[in-house]
């Protein structure tokens, strides 16, 4: 049939409207995982992440494609071939490795030995590439080499695919394509085109009603859908403004803001220059400032500098040293460069220690602690409160007798003479303050003293206060800091004003505003590390921290957040934008991807009023038209009936607002059961159905992220709800047992087909364990009421202290239907049924340890699914990336004693107790007659026994042979024994 699209007339082959998407039957969750952790540990080289890293929530591009083309794609009857077409498209197939290797000749040679003839010649000082084969030919001999990877190794040494151009990264795969879907198409945008006028009957519509820095929309943009995108917050709305029309901006236009940014830049150089407050009488340029806060001490009366650590540069030696100046009560502070290791160490300890403050006239081995410097206390209405002087609008800097002032005590130069003869890396060094120094800083501090009221009245410096919340209390409490511009030193206010009054009516200069503000505020944290010294910007994580010490980058420095623009990416598809509430959603749209928040999610509402406050006054078109604040009265946030009301409006909205055959895909990241509940209940209340369910390993672990942080994102495929149905629960059990073991069934069964075909699953462990939350969401919200109860309605009652709900007992159940499909290979399914969640727990996870390194939220999920509450005990280590169980001999004794971990009557416990006392040297025939005699009808478990100590072996045999082979011994005294 003909289809009449605003852009051109398509001829369609066939209608896709009533068939299932592949995302609905099939995905390459394994693949799609390692590819958006690649693209997370690309940082700031992330294509979006120029235009602003402090909004935390960004989700993966390349996880945003995947949803898109598989929600577009039909799944078939051979969906083994589905997910090799998908796999070409996204560029994870295996031929595209060897264009995505992005390393040179000896690098190959390295990794493949065996494979160097094939591709290179050896010239004996190093290898280079066969001239006498085309690049094709060489690149699909790469690909074969690379197919003896496992897929995450691979990655190691490639390019991401969005750092190839698509001609580059998909040559010679449309015929496939095309032959598969039955499409015409030459490019990703004329198939995602040619499969949405198939199955919607236009150019694919896309919706985010929580866009927050514009990943989702810009994206889809990108792979050319049309895309409306709103958030309530404007910082957002700015963000995803950027991703269309600064990365996403036409060849032309994107040439026109890197200049004009160039412009504005240089401007503001020449006037700081000009004002001779970053130069010295050498021509020497600053590039860095240090600052920390000054007290005096109410022991001895000393002014006495505040910081954890007077280490300045590892690299160079370099430390801060302080010196008495008995006359005036107060410390020198003098700067020395490669001094001996054991002074660095000695460097390393500063005045602050565990929140107490220490120094040489201080002789108090106890210290005196920051909240009796503060003078903290608690009111009568049992509010927290201090002596610290509350801040006014015209501060800018302490007054005299404020509880803490503030000192510059070093500063990082850049060689003049380098400067001028274009060096990149000019030569640097640290040095102390001098009288100079201080008279460059007090013009700037007279200068910006003059001018602020102007500037505020003019909306070049921020003029608001900061309201009070659960986020912005810390400045006030720690600083009696009350207004935005306090979290700025004179430099910084001066660098800003200067840079907005040069904007002009320059909206793409806001946003780099923003960004310029995230990396030059007093909360930019020093630190040091082996290789050079770094200041953190002020979001490095999603709080408003301050600090004692703190880095200030010079204008010559801070400068690249101004003009250093994200390459171009020009979009397929037509962006628009609104600021406003995701509840106030008025066009229809055919794809719905949202990132929603969560029950505890960033309280962007508050910390973004750090930008705002900036931005507010005298905004440029097209960001006139939003509400400049952050509206935290709308913002959907906290827990319990609120938020879940206020998540039903908004997917209510969207329910409404969506195609007939229209899909939604929630992304959701939480490891909290009630708040599974409660988004259960949520898409019931808006009139939706779950039709399936992935779990996509999204986060990555840093050191400021150590604990029990989720690294992944739950990919929630969501449809209308049809029909009016109804039922009871001891049918609906039935229901969920039969669509657990159905589901699982299909995706073991596609598994056994790819691991025949190619030597890899698809599906891993969390999936077949999370497609128990799955079918029973899919069952579950497939009715309208259940046991008489009108579920709809349901969803919006208030949840009783403590109430365990319908919903909360049924999706228990329908997830320990799944996990008796988890059987770890060595264990026959029989044996498995009849352990408890600990001893499956335990097993499981040396299945899964045997693969490599295990991530702590593995052992979060199975801990959930086993019913494992407390697992402490089994742990060696919990470190985010590299969890461990304990081994037989370290859980020794204690833990083996009877009733722990595991139960009195667990033959878990009593084959590892076995291994425990073998590995020890205890006589086996004492093990063996201690088995028999706390083993009830042990010959009829004998082969139990011997084969769960067989499988500890097997597992153990890599990460501890001492271990195995004391299993061995063990199970071979079990064969072998006479009964």
């Amino acid at each position: 049939m003909n289809v009449i699209t605003a852009e051109k007339t398509s001829i369609v082959p066939f209608s896709l409207r009533d068939a299932p998407s592949l995302i609905e039957k099939a995905w390459p969750t394994a693949k799609i995982s390692a590819e958006t952790q690649k693209e997370r540990k690309a940082v700031q080289g992330q294509t979006l992440t120029g235009l602003g890293s402090y909004w935390k929530g960004r989700k993966p591009l390349i996880l945003t494609r995947a949803c898109i083309l598989a929600v577009l794609m039909p799944a078939t009857d051979d969906l083994e071939r589905d997910v090799e077409i998908f796999e070409k498209l996204m560029g994870m197939a295996d031929e595209t490795f060897g264009r995505r290797y992005e390393k040179g000749p000896t690098a190959f040679v390295k990794m493949f030995p065996d494979h160097a003839q094939e591709v290179a010649d050896d010239t004996g000082r190093s290898w280079v590439w066969r001239n006498d084969l085309d690049p094709r030919e060489r690149e699909r001999r790469i690909a074969r080499a690379f197919m003896n990877l496992p897929y995450s190794k691979r990655l190691e040494q490639v390019k991401r695919p969005e750092e190839l151009t698509e001609h580059d990264l998909l040559d010679g795969i449309w015929n496939e394509v095309n032959a598969h879907l039955g499409t015409s198409a030459r490019s990703i945008a004329e198939l995602a085109e040619q499969l949405g006028i198939m199955r919607f009957g236009r150019r694919p519509l896309l919706a985010d009603t929580f866009s927050g820095s514009g990943s989702i929309p810009f994206e889809a943009a990108r792979v050319g859908c049309d895309v409306i995108a709103s958030d309530l917050n404007p910082i957002a709305c700015m963000l995803t403004w950027a991703s269309f029309n600064i990365v996403g901006a036409s060849p032309d236009r994107h040439a026109e803001i890197v200049q004009e940014m160039r412009h504005i830049a240089n401007r503001v150089d020449e006037a700081i220059t000009d004002m001779g407050i970053e130069h010295d009488s050498h021509g020497n340029r600053a590039k860095l400032y240090l600052y920390c806060i000054e007290t005096r001490c109410p022991r001895t009366g000393w002014m006495v500098p505040v910081s954890p650590t007077w280490m300045i540069s590892k690299k160079r030696n370099t430390i801060a040293r302080l010196v008495p100046d008995h006359a005036n009560k107060r410390y020198d502070i003098e700067i020395l460069s490669g001094v001996t290791d054991e002074e660095v160490e000695q460097a390393e300890i500063g005045t602050l220690r565990s929140g107490r403050l220490f120094h040489p006239m201080l002789k108090d081995d106890l210290g005196i602690s920051m909240k009796e410097i503060r003078g903290d206390f608690q009111d009568i209405n049992g509010v927290n409160r201090n002596r610290l002087r509350l801040w006014e609008k015209s501060d800018i800097r302490p007054r005299s007798d404020d509880i803490f002032q503030e000192r510059l005590y070093a500063i990082l130069w850049m060689d003049g003479l380098d400067i001028k003869k274009g060096k990149g890396n000019p030569r640097t060094w640290f040095a102390a303050v001098t009288p100079s120094d201080l008279v460059r800083e007090e013009k700037v501090f007279k200068y910006v003293d003059q001018h602020l009221a102007a500037w505020q009245q003019d909306g070049l410096v921020s003029d608001m206060q900061i309201d009070p919340g659960n986020k912005t209390d810390e400045p006030i409490r720690t600083r009696g800091w009350t207004y935005w511009h306090h979290l700025f030193c004179p430099k910084q206010i001066l660098f800003i004003s200067l840079v907005m009054s040069n904007l002009k009516c320059f909206p793409e200069g806001r946003v780099y505003v923003a960004k310029f503000i995230d990396w030059n505020s007093k909360l930019c944290r020093y630190g040091t590390g082996a290789a050079r010294e770094s200041v953190a910007q002020t979001f490095y994580n999603q709080a408003i921290n301050t600090f004692v010490n703190y880095g200030v980058r010079s204008y010559g420095l801070a400068r690249s957040y101004l003009d250093d623009i994200p390459s171009n990416s020009p979009l397929a598809g037509l962006g628009t934008l609104t600021c406003g509430s995701a509840r106030e959603v008025d066009s229809v749209a055919d794809i719905y991807i949202t990132d929603p928040p969560y029950a505890d999610a960033v309280q962007y509402d508050e910390i973004t009023e750090f930008f705002i406050a900036w931005l507010r006054k005298n905004p440029p078109a097209p960001f006139n038209e939003w509400i400049w604040d952050s509206r935290r009265n709308l913002a959907i946030k906290g827990e319990g009936q609120s938020f879940k009301a206020a998540m039903i409006d908004a997917y209510g909205a969207m329910t409404k607002h969506m195609s007939e055959n229209g899909l939604q895909i929630v992304q959701f990241t939480h490891q909290d059961a009630k708040t599974w509940s409660d988004m259960a209940q949520i898409f019931w209340g808006a009139g939706l159905q779950v039709v399936q369910d992935w779990y996509i390993s999204t986060e990555t672990m840093t050191e400021l992220k150590k604990g029990g942080y989720v690294q992944g994102t739950h990919m929630i495929v969501l449809k209308k709800r049809r029909g009016d149905k109804s039922g009871y629960q001891d049918e609906i059990v039935h229901e969920i047992r039969d669509e657990v073991e159905r589901q699982i069934k299909e995706m073991i069964g596609l598994n056994d087909q790819m691991d025949a075909a190619r030597g890899e699953n698809i599906f891993n462990d969390a999936d077949l364990q999370m497609a128990g939350y799955a079918a029973a969401l899919r069952v579950l919200t497939a009715y309208t009421k259940i046991d008489g109860v009108d579920m709809t309605i349901e969803a919006l009652r208030p949840r009783k202290k403590g109430e365990k709900t319908l919903v909360d007992e049924l999706t228990e159940f329908a997830v320990q239907t799944a996990n008796e499909f988890l059987v770890p290979e060595g264990l026959a399914r029989e044996l498995w049924l009849e352990l408890n969640g600990a001893e499956r727990f335990y097993l499981k996870m040396m299945d899964i340890e045997e693969a490599g390194e295990a991530k702590l939220d593995q052992f979060q999920n199975f801990a959930k699914a086993f019913r494992v509450g407390d697992y402490d005990d089994m742990m060696a280590s919990k470190a985010p990336n590299n969890a461990k169980l304990k081994t037989a001999i370290k859980l020794g004794k204690t833990s083996m004693a009877e009733g722990t971990p595991f139960g009195r009557s667990s033959i878990v416990r009593l084959a590892l107790r076995g291994i425990w006392r073998v590995a020890k040297e205890d006589e086996v025939d004492s093990v063996m007659e201690e088995l028999r005699e706390l083993i009830p009808d042990y010959l009829r478990k004998r082969d139990i026994l011997r084969q769960i100590i067989a499988y500890v072996a097997a597992k153990r045999a890599q990460i501890d042979p001492a271990e195995a082979s004391a299993a061995r011994i063990l199970g071979t005294a079990i064969q072998t024994e006479r009964i």
